[in-house]
């Protein structure tokens, strides 16, 4: 079963309304006194991982646009759903926004939350995409993609691969990439991405699929090694690691998202408003760099383009669960 969820796939969801479209009239800025108050950009995960590390330079750089403190807050819990229901549930005036991912399409897609991801949250701006990178355990671990896929071939359901949470994007991506190369592994589920690590460390779990953000450590010490990327393309920064497709002939890619989204009900003037001064930021050289450096690549979009682009991931997810019977009861 080919799967294809990749970063051509999630922008021509928004050809034709997509970032900076000049034929298109631009809304007024925020009227009245907004923001007068500090921000709560709530990131639905631990500290240590991708979105954590993406949210807090975003921060502080809104924070300098806008006047007013922008406060990163940490909700883990349920593949991002509990932090996701805290803002669906908050006042929609702007003040409460949510640095989310593709895992709040897939969580929402495998659990009962008490929102509907479709129409729960306004979508403000979307930040970046970036594949996901396999990496291995240090000691006995596989030398390219290859090799793994053939033993997992001839040994079924005795490798085993970590997830920071059972919904998130990793399980889902995984899932994904089990049924196109007609494997099966065991998915181990963890709190987190720092345990995740330290059982790949140890041995404990065989490689992990993951974003190059929540590795970055291990990977520029050289402590675990990088052996396939999930985009369709071979990744700027690291060009000698070959994409799932090149080193299997799996047709399997896949590419995630982070964006930021409110609860449903903001006023329009302030979500353009913010979606202008996010795309400023991440069209900054220093931005640009500090998400190269994190394996990402900046996708700015309009409002309406980037709801576009939630939409379709999100029904595609559900296809997927659908498919593979993916759904927290089973």
């Amino acid at each position: 079963m080919p799967f294809r969820l990749s970063r051509r796939t999630l922008l021509n969801a928004a050809a034709g309304i997509a970032a900076y479209n000049i034929s298109r009239p631009r809304h007024a800025t925020a009227r009245g006194n907004w923001p007068d108050r500090p921000i709560r950009l709530v990131v639905p995960f631990t500290p240590g991982g991708s979105n954590d590390a993406l949210a807090r330079p975003l921060a502080d750089a809104l924070q300098a646009r806008l006047g007013q403190p922008v406060v990163v807050e940490n909700r883990p819990g349920a593949a991002g759903s509990i932090g996701a229901a805290f803002v669906a549930n908050a006042p929609p005036d702007g003040y409460t926004l949510l640095l989310a991912s593709s895992s709040f399409a897939t969580s929402s897609t495998f659990r009962r939350t008490p929102f509907d991801a479709l129409e729960s949250f306004d979508a403000i701006a979307q930040i970046c995409l970036a594949p996901m990178v396999v990496v291995t355990k240090p000691e006995g671990g596989f030398r390219d993609m290859a090799e793994l896929v053939r033993h997992a071939r001839a040994h079924p359901n005795t490798l085993q691969y970590g997830m920071a949470g059972m919904g998130g994007i990793g399980h889902f991506s995984m899932e994904a990439f089990n049924m196109a190369a007609e494997v099966k592994m065991d998915a181990i589920p963890y709190a987190g991405i720092a345990p995740t690590q330290t059982d790949l460390l140890s041995g404990r779990i065989d490689f992990l699929m993951t974003t190059l953000a929540s590795v970055r450590g291990l990977v520029d010490a050289g402590t675990v090694p990088v052996i396939a990327v999930s985009s369709a393309e071979r990744m700027e920064n690291m060009p000698d690691v070959p994409t799932i497709r090149e080193a299997t002939g799996i047709d399997f890619a896949v590419d995630i998202w982070w964006g930021i989204l409110g609860p449903r009900g903001i006023p329009p003037a302030i979500r353009q408003r913010l979606n202008e001064e996010i795309n400023t930021i991440i069209a900054m050289d220093s931005y640009k760099q500090f998400l190269s450096v994190e394996g990402a690549n900046p996708a700015p979009a309009s409002v309406d383009g980037f709801a576009q682009a939630l939409r379709v991931d999100i029904l595609r997810w559900r296809q997927l669960a659908a498919a593979a019977n993916l759904h927290e009861d089973n």
